[in-house]
């Protein structure tokens, strides 16, 4: 294949992987996406292969993460999408090498690879962006199901794996393995084999067990809606918090009437009061009116204000009679979302830096908090991206996970579906259920096997309830925490490691082959014979 058809298959393949993702969540293509990369990667060198890797992954995030722009404006998703594409066009520097190893070897050195990829992108800059892990399309997936066993990177590695395996398949059938019989009938063999194998690893997962059994409790999430979409969500603050007061009180009516079934739990999203409650008294009394007409222990989202000037995105256990308790502080901010890193270098770059006008400040406490007769593992919003944040909380002693969010700052996009894809994957990696409560939606009550069992629409005020089973089982992946990611990125290392070093011995002997005075005692020896 000559560059050009190349350069458009890789580009294809972005888009077919973005596919892959909610909506429309069409998760073989993720797959799809993989092979036909590494297929357009196989032979190049590293050069080519990165500049493949680059129109992959602006193929792949620029349709992505155009929510990233919707009130802000193209600069800020274009210089992200850019960013994370970077990654991957560093993948692509390496997948030539890792294509060129026995059959055997490079469909899981591939996979590998890709792991390691997105364990750097997790991490870098600034605390990394996990948005877009392979992982992250596979809640519907049998894939999925490897979450238990591995979290999200043995997702990625199965999604990886099985697509290097269908690039595998597809090079064994190119028109010069076909020259003679022989070799026609070798190529048709391997190809058959990888393509079995790609099918197994996709089908490994419904061997996996999800079990969804524990003491059920009752739970009710509050979606109060804003005044409007957009980053001035909150410009009638006291409307948002009024919004979530409302809905509450509506449901405590409908409790009442016996037209709905009384909680044990109630959850409100991230910034439902970006009034500080312990510095307002009006905000306070609000909450305080609607959590004792609801007569339930509730875990109220709220901006609190420090005594530095900086911000504090909690949440907060609230009791009837009894008012706040424990707070969680969001241990991950966002940055440029949530603060600023480095303010005025990039306040020279765009002044839209200046629209976050007071920096978040991180917490330092795993997010457990006891709320009634759950104990909650708690992440806010982006938090639910990041793989240890909600496995510690599990190994504090969780037995029901909370995710909460607000999604007004983008509109009617993509965003909230991907992120609630986020919290169905951490449901079947920790086994819990997980309550996933928005503002705005999408909203979701999600069970311990990823399956959503209730779910509101974007902007409108909702109520969600179920029964959700309590579980403190650890799963595989819990108990092994990080050290699948480490093992498979090692793993690739030592693979092209080796791959690098024997493709240098051979050119420093083909180097030797060509000097003179090895042809020349060739020549001599030959002679003598």
């Amino acid at each position: 294949m000559r560059l050009v058809p190349a350069l458009a298959l890789a580009a294809a393949a972005g888009l077919l992987t973005r596919l892959a993702f909610p909506a429309p969540a069409w998760w073989p293509l993720a797959v799809v996406g993989v092979a036909l990369w590494a297929v357009a990667s196989a032979g190049r060198s590293w050069r080519a292969g990165a500049v493949l890797g680059l129109v992959y992954g602006l193929a792949f995030f620029v349709p992505l993460l155009h929510w990233s722009g919707v009130y802000v404006g193209a600069f800020p998703w274009i210089a992200l999408s850019v960013l994370q594409a970077s990654y991957l066009a560093l993948l692509g520097a390496l997948l030539p090498t890792a294509m060129r190893l026995h059959p055997a070897l490079a469909a899981p050195t591939v996979a590998a690879a890709w792991v390691g990829q997105e364990a750097l992108r997790d991490r870098t800059p600034y605390g990394g962006f996990p948005w877009g892990r392979l992982a992250f399309s596979q809640a519907d997936s049998p894939l999925g199901s490897l979450a238990a066993l591995g979290g999200a990177p043995l997702v990625t590695f199965g999604v990886a794996l099985a697509g290097a395996l269908t690039a595998v398949a597809l090079l064994h059938l190119a028109p010069n393995t076909k020259r003679l019989g022989g070799r026609r009938s070798r190529g048709l063999a391997s190809s058959l084999a990888a393509a079995v194998g790609a099918l197994s690893v996709v089908g490994a997962g419904l061997l996996v067990p999800l079990p969804t059994d524990g003491r059920a409790v009752q739970v009710a999430g509050i979606q109060g809606n804003v005044p409007k979409a957009g980053l001035d969500f909150n410009a009638e603050r006291r409307a948002v918090l009024d919004n979530h007061a409302r809905v509450t009180e509506r449901l405590a009516a409908e409790v009442a009437a016996g037209r709905a079934t009384k909680p044990q739990v109630v959850i409100w999203p991230e910034n439902a009061s970006d009034l500080d409650p312990f510095r307002q008294a009006d905000a306070r009394r609000v909450i305080d009116r609607a959590v004792d007409a609801i007569g339930v222990p509730t875990l109220v989202g709220a901006v609190l204000r420090r005594t530095d000037g900086r911000l504090t995105n909690a949440s907060i256990a609230w009791t009837p009679g009894e008012g706040p308790g424990k707070v969680y502080a969001k241990r991950h901010p966002v940055p440029f979302g949530e603060y600023i890193p480095n303010r005025e270098f990039f306040r020279r770059i765009s002044s839209q830096v200046d629209l976050v006008s007071r920096d978040f400040a991180p917490g330092n406490a795993v997010g457990r908090i006891d709320l009634g007769p759950a104990r909650l593992g708690v992440a806010i919003c982006f938090e639910v991206a990041y793989d240890d944040l909600l496995r510690d909380t599990v190994r504090a002693g969780a037995d029901l996970l909370v995710v909460q969010t607000n999604n007004a700052t983008f509109g009617f996009t993509d965003e909230a579906v991907q992120q609630l894809a986020m919290s169905r994957l951490r449901a079947i990696e920790h086994g819990r259920s997980v309550a996933h409560v928005s503002t705005v939606g999408v909203s979701a009550l999600i069970a311990p096997d990823g399956e959503v069992l209730t779910s509101s629409t974007l902007f409108t005020p909702a109520t969600l309830q179920a029964a959700l089973p309590l579980r403190t089982t650890l799963t595989v992946a819990d108990r092994v925490g990080a050290w699948p990611e480490a093992v498979l990125t090692g793993s690739a290392l030592l693979m092209l490691g080796a791959s690098w070093g024997l493709r240098l011995r051979r050119q420093r002997a083909d180097r030797l082959r060509g000097h003179p005075a090895f042809s020349a005692g060739s020549h001599e020896l030959t002679e003598a014979r």
